[in-house]
């Protein structure tokens, strides 16, 4: 997750300036509504694990939101950790839910080392995710493998995210030797620490090549763009999102289960979600101007609220059925 503000003028490079105020201004004018009034999960409490990237942010803090004011939990708790950490989490129950697994490819050890010990929902993304090797779009190279044409343009560095990350594991041990990039070293560092670094670039439209993903806000705000992959050592394979959560936590939390198992966000609504968090700079604030924006005119309630209405309305009955 980003923990810099984009600006209305930044954003304004990918986006136009008008809609990103329009985005910020809807949720800023009002807060999220009162929860239903309903008591249920009033003395409950929900353990989500969180990487940090930004997709998972955005997610974690929705169903934070939604949970806690429309479906009474007293507290869903954030906790951050390595992606190790988080499967292993999820798998011995000491956290209720991850919901950002990235398969086939990306996190296949950890999925094949502690997959068997929780429980994988349908894919919550109603797109397909992408790994990539990104650069802005004034720089020279278009594959990866122009890339060693331009060693020192780079600074003969690539510039990465968690060390625990599985695109950089796929990028060190399969794309780097894969196309020869001797020259080059992977420096590991965080998210926030790369798209710092990025914008920097692009402020002073500098060349630069970093470990990027699809959805990201960054594909929004930024004219940036994978390099191509003529060998497909990064790329070739077409990733979903999934939702993991701990056994047993049907029968204990038939509500909060139901809830995660009914969530899907299309790619515009997530890209959008991502940019309002980023704009807010607070995950929570973020997450309400989203549930507020897009409201026709005369409308009680936004676009966003009725795509979340049907989540909840999962929950409810959940809740009933188990009464």
């Amino acid at each position: 997750m980003a923990d810099h503000r984009v600006d209305a003028e930044t954003a304004g490079q990918g986006l136009r300036r008008r809609d990103v105020l329009k985005l910020a201004g809807c949720g800023l004018a009002a807060a999220a509504t009162a929860g239903s009034g309903v008591a249920i999960g009033a003395d409950r409490t929900l353990t989500i694990g969180n990487i940090g990237w930004d997709e998972d942010v955005a997610l974690a803090y929705l169903s934070k939101v939604l949970l806690e004011q429309e479906l009474g939990y007293r507290r869903v708790i954030i906790n951050k950790r390595g992606v190790e950490a988080l499967f292993r989490g999820v798998a011995n129950g000491g956290l209720d839910t991850f919901q950002d697994v990235w398969l086939p490819d990306t996190h296949r050890q950890y999925w094949q080392q502690y997959g068997q010990h929780m429980e994988r929902l349908d894919s919550w993304y109603l797109g397909t995710a992408s790994l990539g090797l990104t650069v802005p779009d004034y720089v020279s190279a278009h594959s990866i493998d122009d890339l060693n044409k331009y060693p020192d343009r780079f600074r003969r560095r690539i510039v990465g995210i968690e060390p625990g990350a599985g695109e950089m594991r796929i990028v060190s041990n399969r794309v780097m030797p894969g196309y020869q990039l001797n020259a080059y070293r992977l420096v590991a560092s965080s998210t926030p620490h790369m798209l710092a670094e990025l914008e920097s670039a692009l402020h002073h439209k500098a060349p630069i090549v970093v470990t990027l993903y699809k959805p990201h806000w960054a594909f929004t705000v930024y004219r940036i763009r994978y390099l191509d992959d003529p060998k497909g050592l990064i790329s070739r394979s077409k990733e979903q999102l999934y939702t993991v959560v701990r056994r047993g936590l049907q029968q204990d939390r038939p509500d909060a289960y139901a809830f995660l198992n009914a969530m899907r966000l299309s790619p515009d609504q997530l890209g959008r979600l991502e940019l309002a968090i980023n704009l807010a700079g607070d995950p929570e604030e973020g997450v309400k101007n989203w549930l507020n924006a897009d409201r026709p005119f005369g409308a009680r309630r936004g676009l966003n609220r009725d795509a979340v209405q049907p989540w909840i309305d999962a929950a409810l009955r959940a809740r009933a059925n188990a009464q």
